[in-house]
């Protein structure tokens, strides 16, 4: 099912600012929201479309790129590998819908980690904690942006401990049930709001969500399960990316302690600049510069794309700064079948240090338009001139 437009899920219109995006959405998440309506599938369904439309709408980066693409294609990851934001795979279960309108409204405890239930409605713990985020920047080409390419990373991340399989543990006798949580992993702590009784669990800080202690640590990582390395990841980026874009790897992050979700990769895209063309949106622009022969006369000439080089043919009578269009020899526009053009910006060339053959041609070309202003012609730039007075 298509996902509905982000500003028409909080009745607001497009480039609404940050104030109108947390009150429309208060307004919708308090009137939707499950200890509002129990049992009631429906309004869990437009509380967390909200949800989702809010954790959007109110990052600027990720505003940004919902106003410039909107919806990626169904599928998420596995669809396209580009989703800034996960796209048609982004959706919030309940849990992360409650905690995002417990971060957004002061609801404090969540942390990001923590699943929140009301009313005694009971609780879903999320097992062990998880491993942390990264971020990479990913410089580009213009050449790799027109084409799109499949680029591999160095990164350096917290991986599982090859001597301990990351129980953090030298032998599994060494593990006992830890006194605080009792085994469970996890502690909760209760709190109350206009809405009724909130549960926050969360991992237990003194096991880390394992349930379990350990008395004798693996030498290797000193009990904490995961060692510092450098991988090498890859990544398929699509054709058409801006710089500011970005691409999320998932479980290609830091390794949780002692077992656990691995966290996510952030690939920033970034652009380098190129020493020939400008990139502007889906075009792009080259300068060409042509002697006065070539521009008086008309001419063909081989110049380069992104794609490889390329015959152009000059028409005789050419201006400084006339544009030349080849089309379809842009960027591809990213999730679209839409390649944008390049720009030929002519150039005409005054000689700095012309030969003395050169010098002897111009004094001729002058001496013919000498006589030409002889006989009345008082040449198109006094008549343009005139017309304007």
């Amino acid at each position: 099912m298509a996902k509905r437009d982000y500003y028409e899920v909080l009745g607001l219109s497009k480039g609404a600012n940050k104030a109108d995006v947390k009150k429309s959405y208060r307004q919708i998440a308090m009137k939707y929201h499950p200890d509002k309506n129990p049992g009631d599938k429906e309004a869990e369904a437009k509380f967390k479309e909200a949800a989702e439309a809010y954790s959007v709408l109110n990052d600027e980066q990720k505003k940004a790129h919902y106003d410039q693409f909107g919806h990626a294609p169904e599928g998420g990851m596995g669809g396209s590998p580009f989703d800034g934001f996960g796209g048609g795979g982004f959706g919030v279960d309940l849990s992360d819908a409650l905690r995002i309108f417990m971060d957004g409204f002061g609801g404090g405890g969540g942390g990001g980690f923590g699943d929140l239930f009301g009313g005694g409605g009971g609780s879903r713990s999320r097992g062990r904690a998880r491993g942390s985020d990264l971020k990479i920047k990913l410089p580009l080409t213009l050449e790799e942006i027109a084409t799109g390419v499949t680029k591999k990373m160095k990164v350096k991340r917290f991986e599982s401990c090859a001597d301990c399989d990351g129980s953090g543990a030298r032998d599994k006798a060494s593990k006992t049930n830890c006194s605080v949580c009792h085994g469970r992993g996890e502690v909760q702590q209760v709190s109350r709001s206009m809405f009724g009784q909130f549960v926050n669990i969360q991992p237990c800080s003194n096991c880390d969500g394992t349930g379990e202690v350990i008395a004798h640590p693996c030498k290797t990582c000193n009990g904490d399960g995961r060692e510092r390395k450098e991988s090498v990841v890859s990544a398929k980026i699509p054709a058409g990316v801006h710089a500011g874009n970005y691409m999320t790897l998932k479980g290609e992050g830091n390794s949780a302690r002692r077992g656990g979700q691995h966290g996510d990769l952030i690939v920033l895209i970034d652009e380098k600049e190129h020493e020939l063309f400008i990139r502007d949106e889906d075009n792009i622009y080259l300068e060409l510069g042509i002697n006065i022969a070539q521009a008086v006369t008309g001419t063909e000439l081989e110049i380069p794309t992104l794609t490889g080089k390329v015959n152009l043919k000059i028409p005789a009578g050419s201006q400084s700064g006339k544009l030349l269009r080849l089309r379809g020899k842009g960027i591809p526009r990213i999730n679209s079948h839409m390649v944008g053009d390049q720009m030929v910006k002519i150039q005409i060339e005054t000689p700095v240090k012309p030969s003395k053959e050169e010098k002897e041609l111009y004094k001729q070309l002058a001496a013919y338009y000498g006589s030409q202003k002889s006989k009345g012609s008082k040449g198109s730039i006094f008549r343009k001139i005139k017309s304007l007075l």
